[in-house]
């Protein structure tokens, strides 16, 4: 049994309930769309930068 299947055993609803009313607090509701945002860009990037690897091989 890996630690990772360990940690995810051990996650329940109320656990996530409270980490996303934690991270509320901590940066506000008018930041969590802006960092989702950022997020997506970055991942759009990463994409991007993955799929131009593959068209120059």
């Amino acid at each position: 049994m890996t630690l990772l299947t360990i940690l995810l055993g051990m996650i329940g609803p109320w656990q996530i309930i409270i980490i996303a009313l934690c991270v509320i607090l901590l940066f506000g509701g008018k930041k969590i769309p802006e960092m989702m945002k950022g997020v997506g860009q970055g991942i759009k990037e990463f994409k991007k930068g993955i799929k131009d690897v593959h068209d120059t091989d």
